[in-house]
C-alpha cells in the first residue's frame, strides 16, 4: 500500500477543523504552543522543522511526517539538507526509522521537493 502524504495531511486538516469547533480551548492552546515553538529565535524555522521531522520519523507519525515535510519544501530546503536530516533520524531511531525515513522521502517527492 502506497501512502499519499498530501492526502494524509488534507484528511487530518479536515478533522482538525472539527477539533477546533468541538474543543476550541484545547486547540487554541495547541496553536499557541505551536506558534511559540516554531517562531524564529536562536534557531530558525527550517532548523526547527528538521528537528520536528526527525521526531516524526522516530515516533512513526505519518501526519507529522507529512506536515513537516511540506513545511520544509515550502521553506526551500534542499534535497541534500532533507536527506541529511533523514540520516540523523535513522541514526537516532534505528531500523524502524529507516522505514519511516523512506516514507518521508516519498512525502518529499509528493509535495514537489526538488530532485537536485
Amino acid at each position: 500500500m502506497s501512502k499519499s502524504y498530501p492526502d494524509i495531511t488534507r484528511r487530518i486538516t479536515g478533522h482538525m477543523r472539527s477539533l477546533r469547533k468541538d474543543i476550541p480551548d484545547v486547540m487554541q492552546g495547541f496553536g499557541a504552543l505551536a506558534q511559540g515553538a516554531t517562531k524564529d529565535n536562536a534557531l530558525d524555522k527550517k532548523t526547527k522543522e528538521m528537528i520536528a521531522l526527525g521526531i516524526a520519523i522516530a515516533t512513526r507519525c505519518d501526519g507529522c511526517i507529512g506536515f513537516h515535510t511540506e513545511a520544509l519544501v515550502k521553506l526551500k530546503t534542499t534535497r541534500a539538507e532533507f536527506t541529511e536530516a533523514l540520516g540523523l533520524a535513522i541514526y537516532m531511531g534505528g531500523g524502524p526509522s529507516v522505514m519511516y525515513a523512506a516514507d518521508a522521502m516519498g512525502a518529499w517527492e509528493q509535495f514537489g521537493g526538488a530532485a537536485e
